[in-house]
């Protein structure tokens, strides 16, 4: 049998329609003014996900402060710099900043191969990334790193070579490989060739599917680990939406989680350890799901929730402990937020 870890992609989300406070984080008379929602989080969860850390290099004070408030076999999950997977996204960034700070555009704008320099990682990068985690790392608490490519990552020969470099340089990690382009499963052989090349695990993925949306069919490809991400089905507002968190705004029935445990409780079978993680974080209904996932496993359901909680998600009551929750005041060190 398996290592199994269930838990959410992050666990700070504190503003907007899809917060987290006053449904899983409770609010009001009795919480501490520095209540540590990373602390909460890990009395209910054995592993999270990180998602900051592609919008910016880790910080080895941050990842350690991680670590110090998390039990000794609590697990991250740790998504790879922007850098490293959507370079474009990072050179267009960068290239904002640059006509920023110099306060003008430039004049006849910057230069493709400048951007496209600026945009590739180099080893300074990936050796900024290691020192980064290098707290989670030594403690035993890094559980894999998490390399999501956007949809755009077509499988060509030049995308294979730089996934099998990529790979290459992260050896000695797990990596989890999310890609997204469904010419990545109609040459399915050649992906998992690719992929089990380097012990990598090919992340399972839920989402609304559309013409160029990945194929899966949900079953480990190496015996090493098994990584399963559900980002929701609202199709709606995948691609056009106000706001980045109304995409990931759906909450999975008991039944059709049934199709992902069912996978998962045959999976951890056959490999040594089994992360899954709920993507749809828009009002905690990741935290819903995943809860939910834990009882269809039979796996153990911790911590305690708010009345608030059970109110807004009926299908956990009785399931989860609503008994009133213990408060963690967060430390000096370490606390930036997710």
């Amino acid at each position: 049998m398996s290592d199994v870890r269930i838990g959410t992609s992050g666990w700070n989300y504190p503003s907007g329609k899809g917060t987290w406070n006053g449904v899983f984080y409770p609010r009001g008379r009795g919480r501490p003014k520095r209540f540590d929602e990373l602390a909460f989080y890990a009395e209910h969860f054995n592993t999270v996900e990180v998602n900051s850390t592609f919008y910016g290099q880790p910080r080895a004070d941050v990842c350690r402060g991680w670590a110090e408030r998390t039990p000794g076999d609590f697990e991250f999950a740790i998504k790879l710099y922007q850098k490293f997977t959507h370079p474009r996204m990072y050179g267009e960034r960068m290239a904002k900043q640059i006509v920023g700070t110099i306060g003008t555009e430039v004049p006849g704008g910057l230069r493709p191969d400048f951007i496209d320099a600026l945009a590739r990682p180099n080893d300074a990068d990936l050796d900024e990334f290691r020192r980064g985690i290098d707290p989670l790392a030594s403690t035993g608490k890094l559980g894999a790193l998490l390399a999501q490519f956007p949809p755009s990552f077509k499988d060509t020969p030049e995308s294979q070579d730089y996934l099998s470099d990529l790979l290459r340089r992260l050896a000695g990690y797990p990596v989890a490989v999310e890609l997204r382009h469904r010419s990545w499963s109609d040459r399915i052989g050649d992906t998992l060739g690719l992929l089990n090349g380097f012990n990598a695990a090919w992340v399972q993925i839920d989402e609304p599917k559309f013409r160029f949306s990945i194929r899966q069919n949900y079953l480990p490809n190496v015996t090493g680990f098994y990584y399963m991400r559900l980002h929701g089905r609202n199709a709606a507002q995948w691609w056009r939406h106000d706001k980045s968190e109304d995409r990931y705004d759906y909450l999975y029935t008991n039944d059709e989680l049934k199709e992902f445990s069912e996978t998962a409780d045959a999976a951890r079978q056959l490999v040594k350890k089994l992360y899954l993680y709920t993507n749809n974080h828009f009002s905690a209904k990741s935290v819903a799901n995943a809860a939910m996932i834990k009882q269809q496993l039979g796996e153990p359901i911790e911590g305690t929730y708010p009345p608030e909680f059970v109110a807004r998600y009926p299908e956990l009551a009785g399931v989860v402990d609503v008994s009133a929750p213990t408060f963690v005041r967060r430390q000096s060190a370490g606390t930036a937020h997710e």
